[in-house]
């Protein structure tokens, strides 16, 4: 009774474990391409996000130092205006590593062109509007 017992135990083939196998192959491989170009679009917002508090931030040290239009305001002032122990105030940098530079009063702050040619296959160039 026992052998018998084990002569009915069932289990997968190799066959049917390859073509599973394959099946999440096929699926990883369509969403994959999808999951990058979000994470790149997201990167390229976080960078407009960025210009946008840097142009806030430009503009609260004009006022309170009562600075004139077209004065340059340097990288070590206006990171003083943005929220303690973030990235930006810390390395004034986007999040792609590169440099954003010296804004000036009254001018928006532009996008570092290294940043918007690495995320151009997401973005147009309308996207970075009026940043540019």
């Amino acid at each position: 009774m026992l052998n018998k017992l084990n002569k009915r135990r069932g289990g997968f083939t190799l066959v049917e474990i390859m073509i599973v196998v394959a099946i999440i192959a096929l699926l990883a491989a369509i969403a994959v391409p999808g999951f990058l170009r979000a994470r790149k679009r997201s990167q390229a917002s976080r960078i407009i996000n960025d210009l946008r508090l840097i142009d806030s931030a430009v503009d609260q040290y004009a006022i309170e130092n009562n600075k004139s239009s077209g004065f340059l305001v340097p990288l070590t002032e206006w990171t003083k205006y943005l929220k303690a122990g973030t990235n930006l105030y810390v390395t004034g940098k986007d999040i792609l590593g590169n440099d954003y530079t010296a804004v000036s009063v009254d001018s928006l702050p532009s996008v570092p062109t290294s940043s918007k040619n690495a995320l151009s296959d997401v973005v147009d160039a309308t996207f970075w509007s009026p940043y540019n």
